[in-house]
């Protein structure tokens, strides 16, 4: 078995040695970038991400990350677009080419056959002076000293100043065009993160049963409700409008206060002013309202009105917390 110690040595050194690049890759940023970002933000067209080998597994994710963040972005492999997928850049489209070489068959090959189309090009590589570095009308310089890899061969620390890269002018795009949280949201609708930015107290109040007894509901009913229900609690009201809650815990106290009863009604072991949440805000601040309270269950209102339960599970379930 191979040291531990060994094992983690190499780990630290290896992040270390990315770290250390990133960190240099700040000090690469010049007038370059900030005439990219122009050019991209005035175009009317999409952005085309293009690479070859590791660089295009890199330019899937920069695609990803601008047309998540609100820029159209379309992934257009380099090798496959010198074979017919060139179609894929339309008039008004910014194009922006990686490569750590800046100097590869199927870059050479494509760089002219975009600039005879007219599209602006972005060229995003570790060496200026390569071919695509001359030929592009902005460079995004990536430069790395040394991959991470011991044998300086394994594309490492050159994808991750790539994905960086990227990163940093998804980043400068967003802030420009003001993407808010609510714009994320409405990218991002399947997702827990996105539920955190849209889903409401309403959207899953409808979809619960509504447990509801009178204040003189005798107590053997109001635990016919809350088993019925199956949501550890039943609003108790009067005219619609909330008098109290009675949940689990309310009905294990009573069992161990009360040795008989049978006489005993809603009214006698509610807990009265129970917290609310208005159905009209996020279900995240309904979660967060349950977390301050220590409890489980909030009765969702609309104005005065007692419209169901919302339920930690119902919360979980969804991916809130």
């Amino acid at each position: 078995m191979i040291d531990s110690q060994s094992i983690l040595a190499t780990a630290k050194k290896t992040i270390a040695a990315e770290s250390a690049s990133i960190e240099h890759l700040s000090t690469l940023l010049d007038d370059g970038f900030v005439d990219a970002v122009n050019c991209i933000v005035a175009t009317k067209g999409r952005i085309i991400v293009s690479g070859i080998g590791k660089s295009a597994i890199i330019a899937t994710k920069i695609a990803a990350t601008l047309n998540s963040t609100g820029t159209p972005a379309i992934f257009m492999h380099a090798g496959d677009a010198i074979h017919g997928d060139l179609g894929t850049i339309l008039k008004d489209d910014v194009v922006i080419c990686i490569s750590k070489s800046g100097s590869t068959p199927e870059i050479k090959m494509l760089v002219p056959l975009i600039k005879r189309g007219k599209n602006k090009l972005i060229g995003m590589t570790g060496n200026v002076d390569s071919y695509l570095g001359q030929q592009a009308d902005f460079v995004l310089n990536t430069f790395v000293e040394k991959e991470a890899c011991p044998n300086n061969l394994a594309p490492t620390t050159s994808t991750t100043a790539q994905l960086v890269m990227g990163d940093a002018l998804a980043i400068c795009l967003l802030e420009i065009k003001g993407f808010s949280s609510t714009d994320f949201a409405k990218y991002h609708p399947g997702g827990a993160l996105g539920k955190r930015l849209y889903l409401r107290v309403s959207d899953i109040v409808g979809n619960n049963q509504k447990p509801e007894v009178n204040s003189d509901t005798p107590v053997k009913q109001v635990i016919v409700e809350i088993s019925e229900k199956m949501l550890g609690a039943t609003a108790v009201t009067e005219h619609d409008e909330i008098l109290g809650i009675i949940t689990d815990g309310d009905i294990r106290r009573m069992l161990n206060r009360y040795d008989n009863i049978s006489g005993l009604i809603a009214r006698d072991i509610m807990t009265s002013n129970p917290k609310t949440v208005p159905i009209d805000v996020l279900a995240v601040e309904a979660l967060e309202l349950m977390q301050a309270n220590g409890i489980s269950q909030l009765l969702g209102v609309s104005g005065k009105k007692y419209v169901g339960v919302v339920h930690l599970h119902n919360l979980i379930n969804e991916g809130i917390l």
